[in-house]
């Protein structure tokens, strides 16, 4: 069990714009604080509707100790569920996906309708109130294809996230995409430090060659691309294809539409569309990339032939679950119009760069010598945000205990 008054003395510790205090890397009270307090009180991106095709499909993901489950019922409705059965306590779904006609528990069989609803309890005694022994819902809230789900009510309102994201998102169609490919990477580094190297791209130009042929790894203040002229023809090509450019923020996101490097098409080994179909309607118009990043733990990237998301998940105090998902229009191919290789190869080799570097990071920070080094304003902004953002949620589920 963590102790709050700790955490809120090492908080008081930490300096604005400078790496955490040691505890907050590697003690094993300080990651059961993030995944009960921190992770419980934020929205997550647990998947997209295009992984839920059907009615009974069913997504089951872990948020560190956390096991949750997305059905989509009978009624096209999606909904979510602490993936913990009502009898014992057991996990009903392992990590997976597939589809079910009912949500059944494999250790005694009770049985739960796509709604959640209690309707089987062999040999219980008589009088078990069904309706009170129903499956847990957790909160849910769809983007434009995208599910979000919250843990506990003490998250933040989605609102204002969904109404300035939405305008960037919905021409994306993801809701009608499919997924193509998923990969899942374990890295022995604390989460914080994972999603510190994926908020800046300060060290992109030394680490991801094959990253930096399409994408622009140089960014300025806001999320711009560094080059004034460039990004504002891109913004005014953007204005003629009614595309929203941004960026626009909030305290826990972030969305902004950025031009890819000359000549680039998408980000790819060659900077060439790696999926004949489109996403979203072009007129012939290099529309650059989308960016949405929600903390703690995820970011995204839309080209105009697939998506990308990353998500970070706790798994130990030195040790992170890496989710990655690639969406492509729902008509394409596979092994006919595109290749997972070619479709996956440019991020995925910046995940295991990311991972040495992640690892590396926590090897040092481990050490005698770690002191807390202040980070860059323009190079590592969105570092400086996320940090912000923890401390100030770290600070506030300490406090209410």
């Amino acid at each position: 069990m963590y102790d709050r008054h700790r955490i809120l003395d090492l908080l008081r510790r930490a300096k604005p714009a400078h790496t955490l205090p040691q505890p907050f890397y590697r003690d094993a009270d300080l990651y059961e604080f993030d995944v009960s307090a921190v992770f419980t009180r934020s929205w997550l991106l647990l998947g997209f509707e295009a992984e839920l095709p059907e009615p009974g499909s069913y997504l089951s993901v872990a948020i560190g100790p956390h096991p949750v489950i997305l059905v989509r019922g009978r009624d096209e409705m999606i909904r979510g569920f602490h993936n913990v059965c009502r009898h014992r306590g057991s996990q009903i779904c392992a990590q997976a996906s597939g589809r079910l006609t009912r949500i059944v528990c494999p250790y005694h069989k009770w049985t739960y309708d796509l709604e959640g609803r209690l309707v089987g309890a062999a040999r219980m005694p008589e009088g078990l109130n069904f309706v009170e022994h129903g499956l847990l819902p957790i909160r849910i809230e769809l983007l434009e294809g995208c599910i979000y789900g919250a843990l506990t009510p003490a998250a933040p309102a989605f609102a204002p996230f969904r109404e300035a994201a939405a305008p960037f998102l919905r021409p994306y169609r993801l809701a009608s995409a499919k997924l193509a490919h998923q990969s899942v990477l374990i890295e022995k580094a604390n989460w914080k430090l994972v999603m510190e190297n994926a908020r800046e791209c300060y060290h992109c130009a030394a680490w991801h060659p094959e990253l930096k042929v399409s994408f622009p790894v140089v960014f300025g203040a806001g999320f711009a691309v560094t080059d004034g002229s460039r990004s504002a023809a891109f913004v005014s090509s953007m204005g003629e294809l009614g595309l929203p450019v941004g960026p626009v923020a909030g305290p826990w996101w972030h969305v902004g539409r950025y031009p890819l490097n000359p000549g680039a098409e998408t980000v790819s080994m060659n900077g060439r569309a790696v999926v004949p179909q489109r996403l979203l309607e072009t007129n012939g118009t290099c529309v650059g990339g989308l960016r949405w990043a929600t903390d703690p733990n995820t970011f995204c990237h839309a080209v105009a032939d697939y998506a990308f998301m990353f998500a970070a998940i706790p798994t130990g105090p030195e040790e992170t679950r890496v989710v990655s998902k690639w969406l492509v229009p729902k008509e394409a191919r596979e092994g006919v119009d595109f290749s997972v290789d070619d479709l996956t190869e440019v991020w995925s080799r910046t995940n295991l760069q990311d991972r040495e570097l992640a690892e590396n990071n926590q090897r040092g920070i481990n050490g005698f010598g770690y002191r807390p080094g202040p980070y860059a304003d323009s190079a590592e902004e969105l570092v400086i945000r996320f940090n912000d953002w923890y401390r100030a949620t770290a600070a506030q589920a300490a406090e209410q205990g």
